[in-house]
């Protein structure tokens, strides 16, 4: 490999490492395989040995949405990020109604993948962006230490300071006024 291709394949791996960061991405891949089982084993005629052992239910149409709506909300995590935590509800909700319409959750393997996708989606966040390694020291917030203080000690911010300075509603005896 010459030192062109790794560094063309260098910064694409930057590229998605910084595109992953920015998005719930283990929380949409495992979502999307959510609904691979649940989808298809509803469908599928399994051969053991001379045996054809058909897994067709009467909610095998149930069970295609299902897993349709698994992968649109594990791709709605991906490029979607401010949905995350309506598509992560939405997951796990499918995934229970899984365990009833598609053969147990896809064999709880559907189902497992569906929960722990969706708790993963509403329980990430986005970084800091005080917490990234390639920030403007001059741009952060206590004014270039990205540890807080330089000394050690804990320096509190208070992120919504310029709404708290002039507030209406306290003048008011809290009472909002129309106009």
């Amino acid at each position: 490999m010459s030192a062109e291709t790794q560094g063309r394949v260098g910064y694409w791996r930057f590229r998605f490492r910084v595109w992953r960061g920015q998005r719930p991405f283990w929380a949409g891949l495992l979502t999307i395989l959510a609904g691979g089982p649940i989808a298809y084993f509803p469908y599928a005629h399994l051969s053991l040995g001379g045996l054809t052992l058909a897994m067709a239910t009467t909610a095998g149409a149930g069970s295609l949405i299902i897993g349709v709506l698994l992968v649109v909300l594990g791709l709605t995590m991906w490029y979607q990020a401010v949905a995350r935590v309506f598509a992560g509800v939405a997951s796990i909700m499918l995934a229970l109604v899984s365990l009833v319409v598609s053969n147990i959750g896809g064999f709880l393997m559907g189902f497992l993948l569906g929960l722990i996708g969706g708790a993963l989606a509403v329980a990430w966040v986005p970084a800091d962006p005080a917490a990234e390694p390639g920030a403007d020291p001059a741009e952060l917030p206590d004014g270039g230490d990205a540890d807080g203080g330089g000394q050690g000690e804990y320096v509190e911010t208070d992120a919504y300071a310029h709404e708290y300075e002039h507030d209406h509603a306290v003048e008011a005896n809290g009472r909002h006024s129309a106009g």
